[in-house]
């Protein structure tokens, strides 16, 4: 029964409504670092992010310890959690830095300052965007990067390879993480077959 407050169901489909949690899935697994006020590395996972423009990524965040920190010193890295580091990535995203003071130390992982902003580069994890923040307004965070390091462990000719990085994503629908890498077709060649 659909009133006109409601969505209207499409024929032949499943129909989930607009509260689901399948929003928008695969979401990438991003790690946000930054430093506290006495230089402890801080990182979160957040689910919520994607690129915004050519040198710009999007970050929705509620008020965490990472927030603070953000206000603070204006910059953050973000590297992507990949199929060996799911069990810190994921603790990551389960405690606070407000309850663990070195959630960092607690895994086993080690960082290195970056050299372009004002942040922590985790290094177990080989993707690292070094980031300054655009802006910050209403939970939105938008950074610029003024660096992507990569590890020669996942490039191939010179370039990021998701084969070898094997980054993971959050599937809303199972509550699990799936790992990316497979190619399944080339950008911007595929579909020429269309064309002809």
């Amino acid at each position: 029964m659909n009133s006109e407050n409601t969505f209207k169901e499409v024929a032949g489909r499943k129909n989930f409504g607009p509260e689901h949690a399948l929003v928008t899935t695969p979401q990438p697994c991003v790690m946000i670092a930054t430093w506290d006020a006495d230089k402890t590395p801080d990182v979160m996972m957040a689910a919520w992010a994607g690129q915004y423009d050519f040198k710009q990524i999007v970050v929705s965040l509620s008020n965490h310890k990472t927030t603070k920190n953000l206000e603070r010193t204006r910059a953050f890295t973000v590297s992507f959690a990949d199929a060996r580091t799911v069990a810190e990535s994921d603790y990551f995203g389960l405690v606070s830095g407000n309850k663990v003071a070195d959630k960092v130390a607690k895994v086993g992982f080690s960082v290195t300052p970056s050299p372009n902003v004002d942040a922590p580069i985790i290094d177990q994890y080989p993707l690292t965007l070094e980031c300054k923040v655009i802006s910050w307004a209403d939970g939105i965070l938008v950074g610029e990067v003024v660096n992507m390091s990569a590890d020669e462990s996942i490039l191939t000719d010179g370039k990021v390879d998701l084969a070898k990085l094997q980054p993971i994503v959050f599937d809303a629908a199972a509550m699990c993480y799936r790992a990316i890498g497979e190619e399944v077709g080339k950008a911007w060649g595929a579909g020429k077959k269309f064309t002809e």
